[in-house]
């Protein structure tokens, strides 16, 4: 097996107004080579705090201590491995709780954009266009998710798959599992205190023209412990037409690689991967089912 780790990036001089031109560079070449080649890297100083990480984490933790009756009551949410979410309009959370995933929101939300501005310059596109583009941040969520202990029968945490966003930001604790796909192998993304692990979805793909690379990952139950993180989702407006924008296509001469769709289309295919699941894995609905043959 190759040896390979996704590539950590300093986000400091993006927060720094001082901060010169060269270290920028050097962090968005970094950031552009991994999203053209499977869309995975972690990110140092970006603004979310340790210690609120460290508070997140172990809430969640007692949060699924609880009987399952009274994480009913808490989140309509509770499952497997969805226990709770918050997008500015919490459900049934308890007060703690809710307050930390407020403030988890906030940063993460200034974080997004900080992301997309950096993604939209690795791209080369006009400054500001993914933010014009997607400028409702409605529809952005961060969860908690738990993956219990593997047993001797099943290991299965979630199974591979792509984000069908835009960005996402991933924080674990140390128990590890999550891992990346990339030339047909599969790496493990080794935890790292205080880092979060950033990913694109399929939006940025299909506007990219698969310039850049929506990630292929998925999570591996470890023996013994379970698995606690949280998934915040930099999102788009259901509404939304999507297609490959004109500067991978029509400006450079390139055919688009993807018919237009509507988002809540592709949301309502990839929801019914979930409730009417595919009896072969060739059924699952990707973002390949808006791909235009060659």
């Amino acid at each position: 097996m190759t040896s390979f780790s996704i590539p950590t990036v300093d986000l400091s001089p993006f927060f720094n107004e001082g901060a010169e031109d060269d270290s920028k560079k050097e962090a968005m070449e970094i950031i552009a080579k991994a999203c053209s080649d499977h869309g995975f890297f972690q990110v140092t100083n970006h603004g979310l705090p340790l210690s609120l990480m460290t508070r997140a984490l172990q809430l969640s933790k007692t949060f699924f201590e609880y009987p399952s009756e009274e994480k009913l009551k808490l989140s309509p949410l509770v499952g497997s491995f969805l226990p709770a979410g918050y997008n500015r309009q919490p459900e049934h959370l308890d007060e703690k709780s809710e307050e930390v995933l407020e403030e988890i929101f906030s940063h993460l939300s200034k974080t997004g954009l900080l992301m997309e501005s950096i993604v939209n310059e690795c791209l080369g596109l006009p400054p500001n266009l993914l933010k014009e583009y997607n400028d409702d941040r409605s529809c952005d969520f961060v969860v908690a998710f738990r993956y219990p202990p593997a047993t001797d029968t099943d290991d299965k945490g979630i199974s591979e798959h792509e984000d069908g966003n835009c960005i996402t930001f991933v924080f674990q604790d140390e128990v590890g599992g999550l891992e990346v796909r990339k030339d047909g192998e599969w790496f493990p993304v080794t935890p790292t205190e205080g880092a979060l692990v950033v990913n694109l979805g399929d939006v940025i793909q299909v506007l990219s023209n698969n310039k850049f690379k929506s990630a292929t990952h998925r999570v591996v139950r470890q023996t013994g412990r379970s698995r606690y993180s949280y998934g915040f989702f930099h999102n788009l407006e259901s509404d939304k037409w999507i297609e490959p924008l004109s500067h991978f296509t029509k400006e450079i001469g390139e055919p688009p690689k993807y018919r237009g769709f509507v988002y809540k289309e592709y949301q309502r295919l990839r929801m019914r991967n979930k409730t009417h699941p595919p009896t072969t894995p060739q059924d699952v609905i990707h973002i390949t089912h808006f791909a235009i043959p060659t």
